[in-house]
């Protein structure tokens, strides 16, 4: 109850504030609109890149979009208040979660309807196994994003830890290079960052059309990391930032 109590209450602070809203809603269809017009004229890349995306950009924009609601909550004095009562850290994280988790299947649901049915995405598997994927690596950009807040003291240095956390995830993920064809190294480091395994989930949506094993293996993956971000980010959660 605790936990449905705070996601609730950060539904309704999302409500009031309209541009954290057309960002999250807006922004990833607008910017798969950039990639139509960028790629419409190279054949299946379009295909390929669009639908990875559908993935990358709810982990990209939770994680910015969390990490800095938590740091204002920290800094304004709220969290050292409702940490008072007897609502635990667990409960208020994983209340986060819950509450971008549903904002996220908006986002997805949106994004993934301009993709298919405006701009002609074409996938061998269904549109509803994307929204899944893309809603869990929302979860997975919160789950981070609540425990790199924990390590800034300002907004600003919140936004810091996307170039440390994020971008290196994106770079080998198998994005721009397949992962097959990266140093050793690099595929040794690709393969503990969790955005590799939902942009694998994501292919294997491309390519089937049916789910596979190895797609509910990757998605399982995705899942396990964001709870185990989520846990961390309660053992290191602080009521103030000093």
């Amino acid at each position: 109850m605790r936990t449905l109590a705070t996601a609730a209450r950060i539904l309704r602070q999302l409500r009031h504030d309209r541009r954290t809203v057309a960002l999250l809603v807006a922004v990833p269809s607008l910017l798969l609109v950039l990639l139509y017009y960028m790629f419409r004229n190279a054949g299946p890349t379009f295909d390929r890149i669009a639908l990875i995306m559908l993935g990358v950009f709810p982990f990209v924009i939770m994680f910015l979009v969390t990490s800095i609601a938590m740091l204002r909550e920290r800094t304004s004095g709220t969290l050292e208040r409702l940490l008072t009562t007897p609502l635990g850290k667990l409960d208020l994280l994983f209340g986060y979660g819950l509450a971008f988790g549903l904002a996220a299947a908006v986002q997805a649901a949106v994004a993934v309807g301009a993709a298919y049915w405006l701009l002609g995405l074409e996938t061998a598997g269904g549109a509803g196994m994307v929204v899944l994927i893309a809603v869990v690596n929302a979860v997975l950009g919160v789950a981070l994003g609540l425990f790199c807040s924990a390590f800034g003291r300002t907004e600003f240095q919140a936004v810091q830890f996307l170039p440390v956390v994020v971008v290196p995830q994106l770079l080998l993920c198998g994005l721009f290079v397949p992962r097959g064809q990266m140093a050793g190294w690099l595929q040794a480091v690709s393969d503990v960052l969790p955005l590799t395994y939902a942009v694998d989930a994501l292919i294997e949506v491309g390519a089937s059309a049916d789910p596979t094993g190895t797609m509910w293996a990757d998605l399982a993956v995705v899942t396990g990391a964001a709870v185990i971000a989520l846990v961390l980010a309660a053992a290191t959660l602080r009521r103030r930032t000093p």
